[in-house]
């Protein structure tokens, strides 16, 4: 955001913004008096909603200025390659689609499309890529606000940011190849709330274990106690389970009914099993081991993490008075229970599949006091390890001379 500024030397103000990318100073002969003041705010508040709309002509506003010089320049050249003939939107995001897809996973290809289809084409489709402007994408950003899903909730922040990650990736490639400067050019992303996280405590963790229905105990103990994601649990097999070495290769996920390579490389990792995630699986052998997938239905397809969900998980919260959580909240669960019982973080770090342990303090910390110490007694106990013994008998010795 600009500012309006004064210089020092003379205390005569200057304007302090940000335009295509560059810092602007634009110096003024009016001296610093709330009056001035207030008028130059007033100006560089038109200027920003210009810059903003992208309809903000450098020159109109300082047209003695050498910067004027260089962005009507470029305003020029803008001109001229919007003159020549782009491709309509939906055309070119076709090409751009069927060329980028290969590097994808199914389900990314299934969610761009589904992009494609229900928002950008109905908004840009039939506009030239080289005559989008900042005002169109703007526009269409602020229409995502108006759309309701089936709960009749409006988009989150979060969810129109991942309908804008396609557009700029278009318009920066359009841009490129037909080498004009992208519109989306300083537009950034909605701020998005962060979420806590809701671990559950090792007594909850117990009730749960020992109320569930019996065929998805074993089920809910590897849940809580690996820290696998949903669809790693659920499209975990035989084949990767090594009983001998104790261990869980994490391989891949099921995403929407298919199988398909972990979320990311960090992702492809071996977790160690505890003996009571050992007898779990030895346990799960006895009706599953006979078929591809370790938790399964009866004809041995993979679980349908919805019903599950919505037949076992929230009613069984719901019987034991437990506020709802998501199921993800298991592999929360671990990752805390680990850090609360000491566990090396790098240790936990590879078994949740993160490359750093930054994100294990900066998440989970809050729920494991003896990492936080916010009550001070670790330096408590430093203090009197150290300095009581000699206090001590300092005080002797002061007894014994008054004696």
């Amino acid at each position: 955001m600009g500012k309006v500024v004064e210089r020092p030397e003379t205390g005569k103000l200057f304007f302090d913004f940000r335009y295509a990318g560059k810092r602007c100073r634009e110096q003024t002969t009016l001296d610093n008096t709330p009056a001035n003041r207030k008028k130059l705010e007033n100006i560089l508040k038109k200027v920003e909603a210009e810059i903003t709309l992208g309809s903000f002509e450098y020159h109109t506003y300082f047209p003695n200025s050498p910067l004027a010089q260089q962005f009507t320049k470029q305003a020029e050249i803008q001109k001229a390659l919007e003159a020549h003939d782009t491709p309509v939107f939906e055309a070119f995001s076709q090409d751009w689609f069927g060329e980028m897809k290969i590097q994808w996973r199914q389900s990314h290809i299934s969610t761009i499309e589904g992009t494609l289809r229900n928002y950008l084409n109905p908004f840009f489709g039939k506009k030239e890529v080289g005559h989008i402007t900042k005002k169109d994408i703007l526009e269409f950003r602020a229409s995502l606000a108006k759309v309701t899903t089936r709960s009749k909730n409006s988009l989150s922040a979060s969810r129109v940011n991942k309908i804008m990650t396609p557009l700029r990736m278009i318009l920066r490639e359009a841009a490129n190849r037909f080498e004009f400067i992208s519109p989306y050019h300083g537009i950034k992303s909605l701020r998005v709330p962060r979420t806590d996280v809701e671990p559950f405590s090792i007594d909850e963790v117990k009730q749960v274990i020992d109320t569930v229905r019996p065929d998805f105990q074993n089920y809910y103990i590897v849940r809580f106690f690996t820290g696998l994601r949903t669809g790693e649990v659920d499209g975990l097999q035989w084949e990767h389970v090594d009983f001998k070495r104790r261990q869980i290769l994490v391989r891949q996920a099921l995403v929407e009914g298919r199988l398909e390579y972990t979320k990311n490389d960090g992702s492809f990792r071996t977790i160690e099993m505890s003996q009571l995630v050992v007898d779990a699986m030895l346990d799960q052998q006895k009706s599953t081991g006979g078929k591809n997938f370790i938790f399964c239905t009866r004809t041995g397809s993979s679980l349908s993490h919805r019903n599950v969900t919505k037949r076992v998980w929230y009613p069984l919260l719901s019987y034991l008075g437990f506020r709802k959580r998501r199921p993800y909240q298991t592999r929360h669960t671990a990752a805390t229970l680990w850090l609360a019982a000491g566990e090396n973080p790098e240790w936990i770090a590879r078994q949740m599949g993160h490359t750093t342990t930054e994100m294990l303090f900066r998440v989970y910390s809050r729920y494991v006091p003896n990492l936080t110490r916010k009550d001070g007694s670790a330096f408590e106990r430093l203090l009197i390890a150290e300095f009581e013994p000699k206090t001590t008998n300092a005080l002797e010795e002061v007894n014994t001379d008054e004696a």
